[in-house]
């Protein structure tokens, strides 16, 4: 049995993991960067972060639902702070699933270096020699 394919897809998975990471952050970084050059604040009678700027998924939710109680004229902008917000979700998303790429490839790398050792130990028990198992 050779271990090296869990080793490589190990090795894969975790740097797949660690790509998705950086791009999920990046993402996330870039869209609070453009809603914070929009210059927006929830206004006073928001039903949450009044007089914060919208700068991440909870105050561009915010402002969205209160442009929606003052006007049916601000569908437009409306999508746009919810479009903002789906971009925080997935984002997120892809972090957590580059997080659980990388625990994949650490177990697969782990287990492979296990079986190695074990098969290193049959081979040792067949050549006749005395194993002391931990």
């Amino acid at each position: 049995m050779n271990a090296t394919p869990a080793k490589l897809v190990g090795l894969l998975s975790m740097l797949a993991g660690l790509a998705m990471i950086i791009a999920g952050a990046l993402t996330w970084a870039t869209v609070t960067s453009q809603l914070k050059d929009e210059n927006i604040t929830v206004p006073a009678d928001a039903s949450s972060f009044a007089g914060k700027q919208v700068a991440g998924p909870f105050t561009a939710c915010s402002q969205a639902e209160t442009i929606k109680k003052h006007s049916l004229h601000g569908s437009f902008l409306r999508a746009s702070l919810f479009t903002s917000v789906v971009s925080y979700g997935i984002s997120a998303l892809v972090m957590g699933l580059g997080l659980l790429s990388m625990l994949v490839g650490w177990a697969l790398r782990h287990l492979a270096k296990l079986a190695a050792a074990r098969i290193g130990d049959v081979d040792v028990v067949r050549r006749g020699a005395t194993v002391a198992r931990a």
